[in-house]
């Protein structure tokens, strides 16, 4: 589940852009655009949270900008990888819903790292 959060980011990432958006910064796109509006989104739920997640958000988008200025197309690369997030959610609740429960998954992907993170701040007593 969590390949699918960087495969989407990578989806953005190559989506082309408003002149405007180079303008201010060669790295804002609509895929760091979406970060950045994910992370605004996770200091509203928790300020702990947020916080810890930051590092993930700093390692998808230099992951993002890596595979963007490397010889790899970023869109075949993010389709490929969200193609086998797809059939492996999709493998993983065949017999409990098959797509209706892949779909609600893909619903759910950006608030699922927080999950797993609020798991690890409760087994290590942090408040959140």
């Amino acid at each position: 589940m969590l390949a699918i959060v960087p495969a989407t980011v990578g989806m953005l990432w190559s989506l082309p852009v408003p002149a405007a958006f180079l303008e201010i910064s060669p790295v804002l796109n609509w895929g760091s655009a979406f970060l950045m509006a994910t992370v605004v989104y996770y200091f509203i739920i928790s300020m702990p949270l947020a916080i810890g997640i930051l590092p993930l958000v700093v390692a998808i988008t230099m992951l993002e900008i890596w595979l963007s200025e490397s010889g790899s197309t970023l869109a075949r690369a993010s389709v490929a990888l969200y193609a086998s997030c797809l059939a492996g959610l999709y493998l993983g609740h065949f017999g409990a819903g098959g797509w209706r429960a892949v779909f609600r998954d893909i619903q759910l992907m950006m608030i699922a790292p927080l999950w797993l993170l609020s798991r690890l701040y409760a087994r290590l007593g942090i408040p959140y």
